[in-house]
């Protein structure tokens, strides 16, 4: 639903009336309304954190954040600054250092958030456009094609690959390019089930704007909210409902791309076509390195009859992934199914109001049932949250068919109650991450791509080489690492991890944490998994793409920019260009 206040946090993640709060009695509560946790006080989330952390929360102890960030003066280029003075009004660039600073990184944790709040970044951009037309995209990449200065762009500042963290040697200026007023639908095809959605669009404006006419695009990333659907395509996305409408590259139907040698899109938009080699394959996965993407044509839908949730417990992980494993195979895959492991499990306990005498004595039945009925092990038993969308009748032989199937892998009914909140609360639990940033504890999240075979070995290599290397970096505690399979195909699954750590008393913590991460992905890769499933490779994975692509396809690529980017206008260095 639409908010009257969409303030977003200059720096962290979300919107300004959104945040987890402590309390002096150790409980932490919810601002705001936006979300179905917004508002609650939960009396277990600061002890879980400790429980799983081994140490100590001193909430009196806050790490400070930089009041007066630092930011270094603009590079100036004289001759561009005279040019875009006489081609555009004042209200189409800036260099207040506050929209600099913003526009300067992603949310990348350790490299990028971490240094904004409490560090510096090395490296700003120097001024701030906002293009209003495509005409205006046109004329900026002529003029800085004319005076040497480097285009950056920008769109909901969701990366977490330091896709936006600018290259320490460039020395020409850099404009950051604000795809924001770049956000309306151009096109709504009703009968045909198609729009045309300019770049800067956000999810949550998108969705909106489409449920207005009856319709929905289905993509929601985590970032749904603040993302944008040029930076859907530049870094090849998913969302949590893919399995009934696609990942990205199934839902765009054409793109427009402007470069420095023109314009890049199809001539029709047209389901499919058999054209030789396809260019709109070099949009998926940009990560702008190419040009400014300005429009797409999405494929919509009806918004569905009926959408129903459900949940299911299950005995232990292994289980639980032969459910999804049968699932996928019985031809009735839900919009939405993910496996939580026994840990995410039980944060999601931890982040439950205090239940009322009524829903005590509930929960000590249910549970009785499960441990001591069912012989659920409490510290191994996980949970699957289920999203169904369709007609009526759709929806009702699904639910029968995942019943069954979940029945047979020993899984217990959890009710539609708590997979409608296990759905929901993917949204709100990104801040937590700012949250326990201010007690010194540092975490991210990273995912992979791994056949069904490779699962169990990718899940423990991670496990065994994150307790290794917190010992090796002798840190505080003990890690907490906790995966989640978000996605399912035909021949494998996405795993989400999520992966933490106190940082009291640690020297560097921000390295620490990078270097950690970049062994992990490593580890990752040795055991089966791939270089990333919908994060993109930005500059944090740069070192592993010899994983992924042949030198060949490499030189290719690069072949590519070169001819299409000969001065290197859009040199944000991502991916293969990192070096």
């Amino acid at each position: 639903m639409a908010q009257e206040n969409d303030e977003l946090y200059a720096h962290k993640w979300g919107f300004k009336d959104t945040r987890f709060v402590a309390n002096p009695d150790f409980t932490v509560t919810v601002t705001g309304d936006r979300y179905e946790i917004s508002g609650t006080t939960m009396p277990e989330f600061l002890p879980f954190v400790e429980e799983m952390l081994d140490i100590k929360v001193d909430i009196s102890n806050q790490k400070p954040e930089n009041e007066n960030k630092p930011i270094a003066p603009p590079h100036i280029n004289e001759r561009f600054c005279q040019t875009l003075t006489e081609t555009f009004p004042s209200s189409q660039y800036t260099q207040d250092n506050k929209i600099r600073l913003i526009h300067s990184h992603g949310q990348t944790t350790a490299d990028e958030v971490n240094k904004v709040l409490y560090d510096q970044l090395d490296r700003t951009v120097d001024l701030v456009f906002y293009p209003e037309s495509e005409a205006d995209v046109h004329k900026i990449i002529e003029i800085a094609g004319a005076h040497d200065v480097c285009l950056v762009p920008y769109g909901g500042g969701t990366s977490v690959s330091c896709a936006l963290q600018l290259p320490e040697g460039e020395e020409r200026m850099i404009i950051a390019v604000s795809m924001i007023r770049l956000n309306q639908i151009e096109w709504l095809d009703k009968e045909n089930y198609r729009v045309c959605v300019q770049a800067g669009m956000t999810g949550k404006q998108l969705e909106e704007a489409l449920a207005k006419e009856g319709f929905t695009c289905g993509h929601e990333p985590d970032s749904m909210e603040l993302s944008t659907v040029g930076g859907w395509i530049a870094t090849n996305a998913s969302g949590m409902k893919k399995n009934r409408y696609g990942n990205i590259e199934d839902i765009v139907e054409n793109v427009t791309m402007i470069t420095p040698s023109g314009t890049l899109t199809h001539a029709q938009n047209m389901p499919r076509t058999s054209i030789g080699i396809r260019p709109d394959a070099f949009f998926f996965g940009s990560e702008g390195n190419l040009g400014l993407i300005t429009k797409a044509v999405l494929k919509v839908h009806k918004l569905p009859e009926k959408v129903q949730f459900a949940s299911f417990v299950f005995p232990n992980f292994k289980l639980g992934t032969a459910f999804l494993y049968e699932l996928t195979r019985s031809g009735t895959i839900p919009a939405s199914v993910r496996l939580l492991d026994n840990i995410q499990f039980r944060f999601g306990s931890a982040l439950k109001p205090a239940p009322s005498a009524q829903e005590k004595m509930m929960s000590n039945i249910q549970k009785f049932f499960l441990l001591n009925v069912k012989g659920f092990d409490p510290h191994e038993l996980c949970a699957a949250t289920v999203v169904m969308e369709g007609s009526n009748e759709e929806v009702q032989f699904q639910n029968k068919v995942i019943h069954r199937i979940a029945k047979k892998h020993q899984g217990i009914a959890g009710g539609e109650g708590n997979g409608k909140r296990g759905y929901k609360l993917t949204y709100a639990i990104a801040y937590i991450r700012d949250f326990l940033a201010d007690f010194h504890i540092i975490g991210e999240t990273y995912e992979t791509t791994v056949t069904w075979d490779k699962i169990e070995a990718v899940i423990e290599a991670v496990a065994q080489t994150a307790v290794s290397l917190h010992e090796q970096y002798n840190l505080p505690g003990k890690p907490y690492v906790s995966p989640r399979i978000s996605q399912v195909y035909h021949t494998g699954v996405c795993i989400y991890f999520t992966h933490g750590f106190s940082t009291k008393g640690v020297d560097n913590p921000e390295q620490v944490f990078s270097e950690i991460e970049h062994t992990l992905r490593q580890a990752i890769i040795d055991a089966g998994g791939s270089i990333s499933h919908h994060h993109g490779v930005g500059k944090i994975r740069k070192d592993f793409m010899k994983h992924s692509l042949s030198p060949a396809t490499i030189d290719l690529i690069k072949d590519i920019k070169k001819a299409n980017d000969p001065k290197n206008i859009f040199g944000i260095r991502n991916n293969v260009f990192a070096e």
